[in-house]
Order: structure tokens, then sequence, then C-alpha cells
């Protein structure tokens, strides 16, 4: 792959499964199956957005490329080089490039630091003999970056707002000079129109910064204003993913189209399909064969039962793991 094409960001057949103690002696009694197979790629300067409901693997897969803990199987490439088996010597550049914001903006950050050394912490982790006006400095246009006012860096966590805590997890991820940005349900515990104000922040400093952003969050109607690309997961796999336009618009995969049809729309009064899924999500313990999918999807047939599909290109240009090649429209 040339340069030009190679992502910045690819990930390929990703497994996490943690393994289940229990009974007299604390042995182990099963997996529990988190992510089982996952592949995709960032572009340096796209948006990746990883969405499904609670517990289906996504926050898992950004915790296992950013090495939080070892994987089970797969590789992860950043830039088309291998870091998931490197040394930790090795992995330390990656660290620099890749950061992370979290879901809860108060419990991120430390409690006991001045906004000042929480946002100077990964340049002193990454960097070493700049003089402590050099700091400020940095941490003075990172806080114009996330339009912060200078003088709060003087100030503690407690004293800002959520969205305002969550800014300067956004400086302090841009730090070090990423490169992506792991995203990980970061605006899920804030007020809606907080919520609009960090979504514009991020594609700002996406467009001023070429930053890729792998975003990770189950809030749909949020997604479809930053991102460029989507991909659905369920039990622990990849269902769908497609361009922006083509998922929200057309979307292929049965449980796609349950998630869009619950997404809020502006006016209540609209005619809507919406689209309720039978009995519950199985365990990622013993997810079902097949088709993971199966046991709640309303155009079930033999071959789902025990055939897993594969992602693969469909009729609306994005690609699905579906066996149906035109899936029916559900009567409403």
């Amino acid at each position: 792959m040339s340069a030009t094409t190679r992502p910045l960001l690819e990930v390929n057949a990703l497994k996490k499964h943690f393994p289940l103690k229990g009974g007299l002696f604390g042995g182990k009694r099963g997996n529990v199956y988190a992510v089982d197979g996952v592949s995709f790629s960032i572009q340096k300067g796209e948006t990746l957005s990883l969405v499904g409901e609670s517990g289906c693997g996504k926050s898992t897969v950004g915790k296992a490329i950013l090495r939080l803990f070892p994987i089970t199987d797969g590789e992860v490439f950043l830039d088309g080089e291998r870091i998931d088996n490197v040394s930790a010597a090795k992995l330390r550049p990656m660290r620099r490039r890749v950061q992370v914001v979290f879901q809860d903006p108060f419990s991120s950050l430390n409690p006991r630091q001045r906004v000042r050394d929480i946002i100077a912490e990964p340049i002193l982790n990454f960097e070493s003999g700049l003089s402590s006006s050099q700091i400020d400095d940095r941490v003075a246009a990172l806080m114009d970056k996330v339009r912060l006012p200078r003088d709060a860096m003087k100030r503690w966590p407690h004293e800002f707002s959520g969205g305002q805590r969550q800014r300067i997890g956004i400086a302090r991820a841009l730090a070090p000079g990423s490169d992506l940005i792991i995203c990980d349900e970061a605006v899920s515990a804030l007020d809606v129109s907080v919520k609009a104000q960090i979504i514009n922040l991020l594609s700002d400093l996406q467009d001023d910064l070429g930053l890729a952003l792998l975003f990770i969050s189950h809030d749909l109607a949020i997604v479809e204003h930053l991102t460029h690309r989507v991909a659905v997961m369920y039990l622990g796999k990849i269902v769908e993913i497609a361009d922006r336009r083509t998922l929200f618009a057309t979307p292929h995969h049965p449980y796609t189209r349950a998630l869009l049809s619950a997404v809020p729309v502006p006016d209540p009064t609209a005619p809507r399909n919406r689209i309720i899924l039978k009995g519950d999500v199985p365990s990622p313990i013993n997810p079902p064969s097949g088709c993971r999918f199966h046991t709640r999807c309303p155009f079930v047939f033999e071959r789902c039962r025990s055939e897993e599909p594969l992602l693969r290109k469909v009729e609306t240009g994005g690609m699905s793991a579906c066996h149906l090649d035109v899936v029916p429209a559900v009567a409403s």
C-alpha cells in the first residue's frame, strides 16, 4: 500500500476475550467474548464512529487499541507499524500520537492538580528541557484552541462545568501533538446544548489540525453531525460499516435499521416506522451460533442460525454482515 493511501490506524481481526472465573477454587469456567474479530481502518483527518448498544464491545475496542490491556488476537497498525505486540519502550512514541478523551469529564481529571499542570503533564511526559515559561505558553495556546480563558489555567477542576472540564480533557489529549484521538462516549454525560458545542469544537479542531478521530458512542443523532464513516457493532462484531450519508439514508443490516428507527426526530408528529426488537441481547459469555443477531432479527431464516455472515459489499454501497442481499422493509 502506498504512503498516500495507507491508513493512519488499521485494526485487523481484533479479539479481546476476558476469562470468566468462578467456582470453589476460582478456576476458569469460560470467556466473555467482548470483542470477537473486529476490523476497520481510519485515514488521517477522518472520523470513524463506532456505535452500538451498551455492552456491544465498542469501548473495549478503544481500550485495546490504546494497549490498556493485552489483546487476545488480531493486529493493530499505526501508520503502517504494528503496535499491538511491541515492547513498552517501542510503544512510547505511539502513546504520544494516540490519546483519549474519556466519558466522565470529572473523574478523568486529577482533582489535586490545577488545570495548567493537568494539561502540561503529557507535554512533560514526552518532552524534556522545556522551561516553565515555555510550558506556560504551550498550555495557554491549548486553552485558546479549546476556547477556555487563559486565566483558567490557575483554577481547579471542581470549579468548572461538565462541558468546560471536557474541554480541559480535549486540551490534554492534544498536548503531546496527537494524530488520533479516541473519544470514548466523550459527550454522553453532557447536556444537549453542551454536547453540540463539544461536537462543533472537535470538528473545528479536526479541520485546523488534521486530526483523526475514533468516536465511540451509542448516540446516533450526535454521530450524524460529526462523522465521515460509521461502523455498527453488535455483540462483539461489526455488522455494518458505511460512509455517513449511505448509512443514515439507506442502512442495510436489520440491526442498523432498528437503531436508526429509534433516533429522535425534530418533528414529533412526523410519521415514523419504529422497529421494536424482540428479546434481549444474548450474553457475550455464550453468544449465538451463526449470525449473532439471529435471535432478534425479524428476517431470520435457517442459514442465519448456522452460518456466520461476513462483511461484504452490498447494494447500498456500504458493507454489511447479513446473508440477505436485499433486506425487506418492516411493516409499520
